[in-house]
């Protein structure tokens, strides 16, 4: 398991901050304590000890395990794609079967396989909802967080 460096508590102004700017992403959760961290240049923020958020260029999202992630819209790849994703791999228009929720190109979404619809990945979408129903080719979704990353790693 990776380690947590410069590990501390928010002071209290700065965790409601960060947690104005999160209330889309946690689903209602109200901690009662905030920490900040870092791992391998991430910034993560731990919510009463687990890791729920995270921030990576300038991006802040939910963690696979966090609770708000189903409130994001959902970008479905055939088994095909699965691998690819679980090294890293951006989300290419090919692979994507189904698209659910609208949103722009630069939001978040979850990035789920056909079979169990367990999330795979993070990501930011490259395209709109729209636009990626009808896109035939390129990359749609780049992946943030990922299965097998080593932040994924230190959820445990």
């Amino acid at each position: 398991m990776p380690k947590l460096h410069k590990r501390r508590v928010m002071r209290r102004k700065d965790a409601r901050g960060l947690l104005g700017e999160a209330a889309p992403l946690l689903g209602g959760v109200k901690p009662a304590t905030v920490e900040q961290a870092e791992l391998n240049g991430i910034q993560v923020y731990l919510l009463d000890g687990s890791i729920l958020l995270a921030r990576r260029e300038g991006v802040l999202f939910p963690t696979l395990t966090s609770p708000g992630l189903e409130r994001l819209p959902t970008v479905t790849v055939d088994m095909g794609a699965v691998p690819y994703i679980c090294n890293g791999a951006d989300v290419m228009a090919p692979g994507v079967v189904e698209v659910r929720g609208d949103f722009e190109a630069g939001s978040l979404v979850v990035v789920r396989d056909t079979r169990h619809g367990k999330p795979l990945a993070v990501g930011r979408a490259m395209k709109s909802s729209a636009e990626m129903k009808t896109a035939k080719s390129g990359k749609v979704v780049e992946a943030l967080h990922y299965v097998g990353d080593k932040l994924w790693k230190s959820l445990g």
